[in-house]
């Protein structure tokens, strides 16, 4: 997935980001996927306001540490009426490996369109996942 395209976002954590044992905190990665997943959905989605309302199947597969950098890859697998899913997968280039990309998490995101008070509002053209 890496090599044929360009991450939704490429991070590189900082020291306040780490746990005790020196990987960075899974719910700091979890905010990042919810970020890419975003940006995401705003790119098949039109311009509206979403809100996250499930984040599936998150698996850490690797620690992420300090120095690495961290891209995280998206791909729209579905759109409802009002609904946009979006898989992520994260990978790490390794500090003393550069070239070397693993996998380290990988989670999919759903996302809701709202309107101004809240309310689930129909995506501007709810068809199938672009190619």
């Amino acid at each position: 997935m890496s090599e044929l395209r360009d991450p939704a976002l490429r991070v590189v954590y900082m020291p306040k980001d780490t746990n005790r044992y020196g990987t960075i905190f899974g719910g700091v990665i979890l905010s990042t996927i919810d970020l890419a997943a975003a940006v995401e959905a705003r790119k098949n989605g039109g311009c509206h306001k979403y809100v996250t309302v499930a984040m599936d199947s998150v698996e850490f597969k690797k620690p992420v540490y300090i120095e690495d950098v961290v891209s995280f890859y998206t791909e729209t697998i579905k759109k409802g009426r009002t609904s946009i899913t979006v898989k992520v997968q994260v990978e790490a280039d390794r500090y003393e490996h550069p070239r070397k990309s693993v996998k380290v998490t990988e989670a999919t995101v759903t996302f809701v369109a709202v309107d101004e008070t809240g309310q689930p509002k129909p995506l501007d053209r709810p068809d199938e996942v672009p190619k």
